[in-house]
């Protein structure tokens, strides 16, 4: 019961609202007494203060009971009506006392009028129904308010749940072509699958920690796509060159973690890769803050199988974030892919 006894901020901005009303009905009862004599007008303004607040508190608790018991939007034609009716009685009756009491001190000026006591009546309703509006305008934005931040969370936790199902994938990717890739290299050549193995013991260990968080910043990225390239090197040798081109100042602009390496994997994936061929891929940047991720496009003869994480991936995670789509290109015998990237905050 205490939620309908206390006074917000709303309330109180209404009382002062309607304070006036308390000096209208003081003159119009008065007459110019009221204001030309100060022992006249002291007490009477803060007797009649003292009257407004308390029957302020009691129509202010009365609506609050009211938003308890019809909570929901389509009952709200209901909450104002009992809200009005149970105004009116409170108004008429503070009006009675008013007079009441005013006859019984004998206050200076005073002498019932009719008119007089219908103008109160009605200066009193009006003052209701403009702090009934005023409360109710202000309880209904607060309403608003919190269903738009409700539904902002809502959006924004749903959005980390793909956002960590998009991850998921990537760590079991990674780790499954990388054991193809080790497999395939321990028939060719043991001692380099040896290498393979410790630096890709080292490359998973970022992996596992990238997936902790949403951004990264490309230098980050970089540095690891520089480790992730040296895995690679070790089993193509002469048959891949990475060649990276970045703007100093894109340095702490971020993007998905991974994405380099889910890009430059694609690449080796899907193209042949030889020394008397050599796959060229170049990580750049533009004036314009994008990054183009390109490579030499000599598609393999047979269609390689493919689960689909790599460009899907990215793709939906630019799309959780917000952020413009990755555009995908093949243009002058090259793969290009480029990325937006998001300004460091």
């Amino acid at each position: 019961m205490k939620q309908w006894f206390y006074l917000d901020r709303y309330d109180i901005l209404v009382m002062i609202v309607c304070y006036p009303a308390v000096f209208l009905a003081n003159y119009l009862i008065l007459g110019q007494p009221y204001f030309d004599e100060w022992r006249i007008f002291v007490p009477v303004t803060l007797g009649l203060t003292v009257l407004y607040v308390f029957f302020a508190w009691i129509m202010d608790s009365w609506m609050k009971y009211m938003r308890y018991r019809f909570t929901e939007l389509n009952q709200v034609v209901r909450r104002l009506t009992y809200c009005l009716i149970g105004y009116i009685l409170v108004t008429a009756l503070l009006v009675c006392l008013i007079f009441w009491v005013y006859g019984k001190l004998n206050v200076p000026g005073y002498q019932f009028d009719r008119t007089v006591f219908g103008w109160v009546l009605l200066i009193g309703l009006c003052t209701n129904i403009i702090s009934a509006g005023i409360s109710e305008a202000a309880y209904s934005y607060e309403k608003w308010r919190a269903s738009v931040a409700r539904e902002y969370e809502l959006k924004e936790l749903h959005m980390q749940q793909q956002l960590d199902v998009l991850k998921q994938q990537v760590n079991p990717h990674f780790l499954f072509n990388s054991l193809n890739s080790l497999i395939a290299l321990i028939e060719e050549d043991p001692r380099q699958a040896g290498t393979f193995a410790e630096e890709l013991s080292s490359v998973y260990r970022y992996v596992l920690r990238a997936n902790d968080h949403n951004l990264t910043d490309l230098q980050t990225e970089l540095d690891f796509i520089q480790s992730y390239y040296h895995l690679l090197k070790t089993r193509y040798g002469r048959g891949l060159d990475l060649v990276v081109a970045i703007d100093e100042q894109c340095g702490h602009h971020k993007l998905p973690p991974l994405t380099l390496q889910l890009l430059v994997e694609n690449a080796v994936k899907h193209n042949e890769v030889g020394a008397d061929r050599p796959l060229r891929i170049e990580i750049c940047t533009d004036q314009q803050a994008q990054l183009s991720v390109r490579n030499t496009l000599q598609k393999k003869p047979a269609r390689v199988l493919s689960n689909g994480v790599g460009l899907s991936n990215i793709m939906a995670k630019y799309r959780m974030l917000g952020q413009p789509a990755p555009v995908v290109q093949e243009t002058n015998g090259l793969f290009v892919v480029t990325l937006p990237l998001i300004r460091g905050t």
